[in-house]
């Protein structure tokens, strides 16, 4: 009999699985990130630098957008080797199997490779989370680790719950067991995703990581309150809510209807480009700024201020505020 990880199925879970549900179904009608490379290797590049900041790496989007594309840049070493190491495991991340032991530990080594000793190794010592001085996580005893890291991916495989749910407990039973030295909390979230890729393929190419760092205090508190339960409920919630905030934030790059072809007639491709990608954003949104522009295009700052510039000049957005207050809308042209 297959030991079932401990977790409530409450009704916020169920109303954020179909609210989630309903959002990848407008998504994949567009047939956008089927087909838009550019959006998919962008929103893989916000994956990677969010997934490594939580883990206190310094790097920006721009200089991991660089490592990617082959760049030399000023940078720790050991920053731009966690950068390489997670394109290579996200890049590779289609081709594991979520339930396999095995790929797991390709994963991590993809993940970990040249940074830690027992890269691809389940650990063979014991291992705590601290809090300055004081232990606040345990990990599991390291010769039980590998069953337990077994029998997780057996249920995860064979259970009929959810994959929104089931994803987020098997994130959640990782960080608890803590199966290696170095690199739980990026396997946890890497492994999350591709959880989530076996159910729908999109997933691969949504930055969840990208609100798990905007809320990390959040992240820890869940992780911390789950913890000390031995129940992965709080923490399901929790990334549920995430999930529908990465969602909300997608652009999913259709013009809509207030944008006639006589306006993107005026507009260069790298601005129409621009514009379709925050788009989607200010569909769900009334503002974007100029921070939330570059995560969501991975242009320079100089690049959006031109491109801000023109489409305020064409009357497609409405400027509001000053210098680093300054934020922009849609104008929905409601009186004409």
């Amino acid at each position: 009999m297959i030991n079932q990880p401990p977790y409530t199925i409450t009704n916020k879970m169920m109303n954020l699985v179909g609210e989630i549900s309903e959002i990848i179904g407008k998504i994949q009608g567009t047939g956008e990130y089927q087909r838009n490379l550019h959006l998919r290797k962008v929103n893989r590049i916000r994956s990677i630098q969010s997934s490594l900041a939580i883990e206190n790496n310094t790097l920006t989007t721009g200089q991991v957008s660089d490592i990617i594309n082959g760049k030399r840049i000023l940078g720790n070493p050991r920053e731009i080797k966690e950068v390489q190491n997670a394109y290579q495991a996200y890049e590779n991340m289609l081709t594991l199997n979520p339930f396999l032991v095995k790929d797991f530990l390709k994963a991590h080594q993809y993940m970990t490779a040249d940074l830690v000793k027992e890269s691809g190794k389940f650990r063979g010592g014991n291992v705590g989370v601290y809090s300055g001085a004081n232990l606040i996580h345990l990990g599991a005893r390291p010769e039980f680790v590998q069953g337990l890291i077994k029998d997780l991916f057996d249920w995860a495989k064979n259970t009929d719950v959810h994959p929104l749910i089931k994803s987020s407990i098997v994130h959640f039973e990782i960080e608890f067991i803590h199966p290696f030295a170095d690199g739980n909390g990026r396997m946890g979230r890497l492994w999350q995703t591709l959880v989530l890729a076996a159910w729908h393929e999109i997933f691969a190419w949504i930055p969840i990581e990208t609100m798990v760092y905007e809320n990390q205090q959040q992240y820890y508190a869940a992780l911390g309150n789950a913890g000390k339960a031995a129940d992965s409920t709080v923490f399901i919630e929790f990334m549920l809510e995430v999930i529908v905030k990465a969602l909300h934030e997608l652009p999913i790059n259709k013009i809509t209807d207030i944008i006639t072809d006589i306006i993107t007639d005026k507009l260069k491709k790298a601005e129409l480009d621009f514009l379709k990608n925050i788009v989607g954003y200010l569909e769900n949104h009334e503002f974007i700024d100029s921070y939330r522009a570059r995560l969501l295009t991975n242009k320079s700052a100089g690049s959006i201020k031109k491109y801000f510039a023109t489409l305020v000049n064409l009357e497609i957005l409405v400027a509001e505020g000053t210098n680093k207050g300054r934020k922009y809308k849609l104008n929905r042209f409601e009186d004409e």
